[in-house]
């Protein structure tokens, strides 16, 4: 399996140490704008520089094209790398607008071609490892999900992030990871309700909350910021019958506390420990063998277009300072 990779910033490099671990996958070509840049990812994976996309795209050879530019570039390179009939691998957020998604997607449909969304979050082990401690019941019935998740602002070329209309600001670019993970496990989400200071002089301090509430009655409060310093992450789920946490800044990143009965006592811990492979990794060798085999991606076009979808509604909620209903909402 011959790879492409567009773009060598902090993603791109983080996919060509990934594709590198990937048995059966072979980095062929890597392109930027930046040479030096390309060179250094390039040497991570042991591909060949570009001169050009064209070079890239009409290389017979090359099965997958895989996207690590900005997110403003990401449908006019998917629609490229679907008529030249090749796979697609596309960095989060799939596009900026919902219409964008579906028309990546349906270019994908039409040339034959798989598009997978490298919504990563499903591969971190903790968040596998919650998802599935939720679907098997431990902590019963969920209540209330709190995720939250912090860091500095990011810098990148041009400063692309600064600017809202590129980057969607830190709802569009950084919490559509929680987005997609509470929409994994909890269901449809009906009504978004934002707060945020994106737009008060203060966007590389940009805190923002939303409150969702899902079809089936549970509300999720998902709390994102770039005033941290460090990154970390927080994810709390309150049922009928206990609690889960997962707390980065912890040694054992996921604990389940399951509520004794009142016969027996006090309560148990059960802790789980994150795998050694990069989720980075584990999601680009999930696509391969998804790719190989026919069988389903973890995360479809649709997922990343819906978890887009609710991002968008959280912006325009903070925007207008309403709640902003989705389908089945009221």
């Amino acid at each position: 399996m011959r790879v492409a990779l567009l773009g060598a910033g902090t993603m791109g490099s983080t996919h060509a140490a990934g594709w590198a671990e990937v048995q059966g996958a072979q980095v062929a070509w890597v392109f930027d704008r930046r040479p030096d840049a390309a060179e250094r990812a390039a040497a991570v994976c042991g591909a060949r520089v570009a001169a050009s996309l064209d070079q890239v795209l009409s290389d017979p050879s090359v099965d997958v094209i895989d996207i690590c530019l900005p997110t403003p570039l990401h449908k006019r390179h998917v629609l490229l790398a679907a008529a030249a009939g090749k796979h697609v691998v596309c960095e989060k957020p799939i596009a900026l607008s919902v219409a964008d998604a579906e028309e990546m997607i349906a270019a994908c449909q039409q040339a034959g071609v798989r598009l997978f969304v490298a919504q990563v979050l499903r591969f971190f082990p903790e968040y596998a490892a919650a998802h599935d401690a939720v679907l098997a019941g431990q902590v019963g019935e969920p209540g209330v999900i709190r995720t939250s998740r912090g860091g500095q602002f990011p810098m990148a070329t041009d400063d692309w992030y600064a600017d809202f209309t590129q980057s969607g600001g830190l709802v569009v670019d950084m919490l559509i990871h929680d987005f997609d993970w509470l929409r994994w496990s909890f269901g449809e989400v009906e009504r978004v309700y934002a707060l945020s200071t994106a737009g008060r002089e203060l966007n590389r301090l940009q805190y923002d909350l939303v409150t969702l509430r899902f079809a089936s009655g549970a509300i999720g409060h998902v709390e994102g910021t770039w005033a941290h310093q460090g990154f970390t992450t927080a994810l709390e789920v309150a049922g009928t019958k206990g609690v889960l946490e997962h707390k980065s800044t912890l040694s054992t990143p996921l604990v389940v506390h399951q509520r004794a009965s009142i016969a027996s006592g006090g309560g148990v811990a059960v802790p789980e420990s994150p795998l050694s492979e990069s989720p980075y990794t584990a999601e680009l060798r999930h696509f391969a063998d998804c790719l190989r085999t026919g069988a389903p991606f973890k995360v479809t076009p649709q997922d990343a277009t819906e978890a887009l979808r609710i991002a968008l509604a959280a912006v325009e909620s903070a925007r207008t300072g309403q709640p902003v209903y989705l389908k089945g909402g009221r």
